[in-house]
């Protein structure tokens, strides 16, 4: 069984990624609290984290270019989705 370096140093920056999440304060005067900009990082911190998956675990690192740009246009397509709901849901609440 060969050794991949590449895969090693993928998932110590998703798990980084993912104790980079554990690590935002939630909190506001010790009570849990909701903030534009706690949301909006853990949106672009799973954005990242898809997009890198999509590269290295699914093999569109190799793929054809347009393969390519489709995911990656659906990562974003997806992060203005998600802020896009959730900055509507603030202002309409």
């Amino acid at each position: 069984m060969k050794f991949n370096k590449r895969l090693l140093v993928v998932w110590v920056v998703l798990a980084l990624l993912t104790l980079g999440y554990l690590g935002i304060d939630h909190s506001v005067d010790g009570l849990l609290k909701s903030s534009a900009v706690v949301t909006s990082s853990v949106i672009v911190i799973a954005l990242v984290k898809v997009r890198i998956i999509f590269r290295e675990f699914m093999e569109v690192r190799n793929a054809p270019v347009l393969l390519c740009r489709l995911t990656d246009a659906w990562v974003i397509v997806m992060g203005v989705a998600m802020l896009s709901c959730y900055f509507v849901g603030l202002r309409l609440g």
